[in-house]
């Protein structure tokens, strides 16, 4: 499967929820879910209420909308919670939220998940100093991410961190925005995870 290039709009209008997925545009009035919050295509209004396979199937594609990932990916994660002692379905979310793309959104320093991962697959993020260009790559307690000083005046970037300001960071990460910088403070926690997600639907559709 190759990565979504379409309108990302009809992802948050499938799932019925806003997914993020377009920065600004999903804190206005112009996003798709305040104007019609219908499933695209024809015949949708049409489908009938789904049960059973079809909500476990659903919240996984959310879930997977939600964090950029492929199936591929999101199996590998999910096999990799299921390994690890504790309840799997709140483990996956944390291994999830602990990707190097997603901390960058959170910290502000983008506006949507698809733009930080970008800045991190062109090297402009460093972790401990070090230049990490892999978007999964999990981080840790302790851990200072970055951007490149060159980023500084990217008006992107700038831009990203004035309108993430009102929505504030999670308590797992702490931001330092006059140098550019946060920190890990602690594992993320299912608390810290704020989308509508029903994660114990995803671990029966992967357990059958």
């Amino acid at each position: 499967m190759a990565r979504y290039h379409a309108a990302v709009c009809r992802l948050c209008r499938r799932e019925g929820i806003k997914l993020f997925l377009k920065g600004d545009r999903c804190f206005k009035e112009k996003c798709a879910i305040e104007k019609r919050n219908t499933p695209p295509g024809q015949h949708a209004r049409r489908r009938g209420k789904m049960k059973g396979y079809g909500l476990q199937l659903r919240e996984k594609q959310k879930v997977k909308r939600i964090y950029g990932v492929l199936e591929k990916q999101f199996r590998g994660y999910f096999q990799e919670a299921d390994r690890i002692r504790g309840v799997t379905g709140e483990t996956l979310l944390c291994l999830l939220e602990k990707r190097l793309d997603n901390v960058v959104f959170r910290l502000g320093f983008a506006n949507s998940r698809s733009q930080a991962r970008q800045w991190v697959s062109h090297g402009h993020v460093l972790v401990n100093s070090h230049r990490v260009d892999v978007p999964n790559f999990q981080v840790k307690p302790g851990d200072e991410v970055r951007t490149d000083a060159h980023m500084s005046k990217n008006p992107f970037l700038t831009a990203s961190i004035e309108s993430s300001k009102g929505r504030g960071v999670p308590e797992w990460l702490e931001l330092d925005g006059e140098n550019l910088k946060g920190r890990v403070i602690r594992e993320p926690q299912r608390t810290d995870v704020t989308y509508p997600i029903e994660e114990q639907l995803i671990v029966e559709l992967y357990s059958k």
